[in-house]
């Protein structure tokens, strides 16, 4: 399996990067706020996680050991898959994900689209216990976004699983009340508005 990448970024997306390793460009599934530390022609190296499925073979990659073990453990649980637990990630960051586990806080899990009262109190029973409670509560800055955020975020909605005409409401919505927001803002301020409205 492959457990980490370096090399020169060739692309980068909000919800995926492009490294290319010895001539072979792997793509690799991140979260917003890993897509903003990483730029395009510089060298970089992720943490990876393959999942292997009939049809596909996908590649998730982590800045932090720490991202990376919580994905995971994220889905020792019984209906989550690598999807969610990215989801689960892009919205809550490591430290604030252990702290709602820990915490038994179900509604800060819940803010994550996917996540419903059922499945929150499976995460708080079934991991509470196995996660640490969070040294700090740092934030991490995205980048500055371009003139195609809103066409990047929904793209990024529509691979998590949300239909193109729910993923531009919401998309359009934030906007509204964040027009100078950069994608990554945009994405995690849709995701919780997605997740508000289940």
């Amino acid at each position: 399996m492959i457990s980490s990448v370096r090399g020169p970024v060739v692309d980068v997306a909000l919800d995926h990067v492009v490294i290319d390793c010895a001539g072979v460009g792997y793509r690799v599934l991140v979260t917003p706020s890993t897509a903003g530390s990483v730029h395009r022609g510089s060298e970089a190296t992720l943490l990876t996680t393959m999942i292997v499925r009939e049809d596909s073979m996908t590649l998730y990659g982590f800045t932090e050991p720490d991202a990376r073990s919580l994905f995971t453990l994220l889905q020792t649980v019984t209906g989550v898959g690598p999807r969610l637990a990215m989801a689960t990630l892009a919205v809550l960051e490591p430290d604030a994900l252990r702290h709602a586990l820990a915490g038994e806080d179900t509604k800060a899990l819940m803010s994550v689209p996917g996540i419903g009262k059922r499945v929150a109190e499976r995460l708080v029973v079934e991991l509470r216990d196995k996660v640490d409670r969070p040294h700090s509560a740092t934030g991490t800055a995205a980048g500055p976004g371009s003139s195609s955020v809103r066409d990047q975020v929904i793209e990024a909605l529509v691979g998590l699983g949300f239909a193109a005409p729910v993923a531009e409401k919401t998309v359009i919505a934030v906007l509204a009340e964040q027009p100078g927001a950069d994608s990554a803002t945009v994405l995690r301020a849709g995701l919780a508005s997605l997740g508000r409205s289940k």
